[in-house]
């Protein structure tokens, strides 16, 4: 029997079910080592947590709930403080561990950390507090295979000792936390899955969902909130889903909203559903603000047609579902997206490149036998290019592979991944029009030609 000195405490930070899910996931997999004991640490990161259920108050949380000896909320712990934007100072760091250990029973255990975003608060309060502690970092979407979005101390960035990802697109590498020489270790497929299918078998996981199958499913992102794009811009978005979905020959459609979406989105597609002759359920409308996961309407539903933007349930529907897929506003938010290091791009480069636009028929029928999503050496090359430029500074060793894909690669259908004003900056092909490529790179050239463009455009 272990000693209290000897005994190893695993914390595992969540703040989404998706999150809990891959976390519950990995340890089925044997991801993670044995431990004494294992606390899941709940985070809510809503705007205003205290109208939002955490995770463990949703549905089908009970299913996850044995993998973990104890449950903990780090809202609780630190109120009145909100987890995004709160963390210690840096003299008080060896209070707040004496004062966690004493809170959550860890004595002088040793203790192992499992976080999300590791980039931000509360991961990065979290792995400040326990000094020195060993940390894996868990990716459960699309935005581990790009740059990490800022700086991160070393003091942290060297004790990563794995990244833990999906393998949403096969064979295409990670290139989160690399700056640190983190290896990535993928979480099975089958496991992943096979605890998806515990959340929809759990009572109440799918309201709304009942006695629906084969449907066109859409995908409610909320962007407006995230500055991407405007309400007005956002409803299009949904209704371009619906019209598209009903040209492909799908008359019954549900719609899955964003929890905190307005409700009178669902409003506009019903009476678009009405005028193009489509029978509409919106889904979670009786059961707000707890949502229903999209993975579980996948089991439940089994849907003829999956159709959103850039969210990561479309991979996981094609990867590990089989189901086609479609997208829309690819092109728009690649446009948007501002500053050009915006954490969203590669997510949505990765889903324009790889899922057809609902319009696109015959690129839809393709894509639906083509299988799940596997990246080929051109788009492996294109993630590298567009992580360089969002990060030049984090990855300065991805030059030479940015530069040979762009002097290579730049077309009509690749451009809209860069910015011209981006590839200036950082002197990389395509920064000045062909013509004009054989000048100096120098600042004052720079402005010559950017002047020349004006003039000839407005001529």
């Amino acid at each position: 029997m272990s000693t209290a000195r000897s005994r190893t405490t695993q914390i595992f930070l969540a703040s989404t079910l998706y999150g809990a899910a891959t976390l519950a996931a990995a340890l089925d997999a044997g991801c993670f080592p044995e431990a004494d004991r294992r606390i899941l640490l709940v985070s809510n990161n809503a705007a205003v947590p205290e109208t939002t259920p955490s995770l463990d108050a949703m549905p089908g949380f009970g299913a996850l709930r044995g993998r973990f000896d104890d449950v903990v909320s780090w809202n609780t712990t630190i109120a009145p403080f909100h987890p995004g934007g709160w963390e210690p100072r840096p003299d008080d760091l060896p209070l707040w561990e004496r004062h966690l250990r004493l809170a959550w029973g860890l004595d002088e255990d040793r203790v192992e950390l499992a976080v999300e975003s590791i980039q931000v608060n509360p991961a990065q309060a979290v792995a400040q507090i326990f000094t020195g502690a060993p940390l894996d970092v868990y990716a459960d979407g699309l935005m581990s295979y790009g740059p990490t979005r800022n700086k991160i101390d070393p003091l942290i960035g060297t004790r990563v000792r794995r990244l833990l990802h999906l393998d949403l697109v096969r064979g295409l590498r990670p290139l989160l936390l690399t700056e640190f020489g983190v290896a990535p270790r993928i979480v099975p497929t089958e496991s992943f899955v096979k605890v998806l299918g515990e959340l929809a078998d759990a009572p109440g996981a799918a309201a709304g969902a009942e006695g629906v199958t084969g449907p066109a499913l859409l995908l409610g992102q909320y962007l407006s909130a995230l500055g991407l794009i405007s309400a007005a811009e956002e409803e299009e978005l949904h209704l371009r889903m619906m019209r598209g979905a009903v040209a492909l020959g799908h008359t019954r459609l549900v719609f899955k909203p964003h929890p905190t979406a307005p409700a009178q989105w669902s409003n506009a597609l019903r009476e678009e559903a009405g005028r193009l002759g489509a029978e509409l359920t919106v889904l979670d409308e009786a059961v707000r603000p707890a949502p229903v996961l999209a993975e579980v309407l996948y089991q439940r539903m089994r849907p003829a047609l999956v159709v959103g933007c850039f969210s990561t349930a479309l991979l996981t529907a094609s990867a590990f579902y089989g189901l086609p897929v479609a997208q829309v506003g690819t092109d728009m938010l690649l446009d948007r997206l501002s500053p050009y290091e915006n954490s969203n791009r590669v997510p949505v480069t990765l889903v324009d490149a790889l899922v057809p636009e609902v319009t696109d028929r015959a690129a839809v029928e393709r894509a639906a036998t083509s299988g799940e999503p596997v990246a080929t050496d051109e788009l492996t090359a294109l993630v590298t290019a567009v992580g360089f430029a969002m990060q030049p500074k984090i990855y300065p060793e991805l030059r030479p592979a940015a530069e040979r894909y762009l002097a290579a690669c730049l077309s009509g259908a690749t451009w809209r991944y860069f910015k011209r004003r981006r590839l200036t900056s950082l002197a990389l092909p395509g920064a000045v029009p062909a013509q004009l490529a054989f000048l100096p790179r120098n600042a004052m050239v720079r402005r010559v030609a950017r002047s020349v463009r004006r003039r000839v455009a407005r001529h």
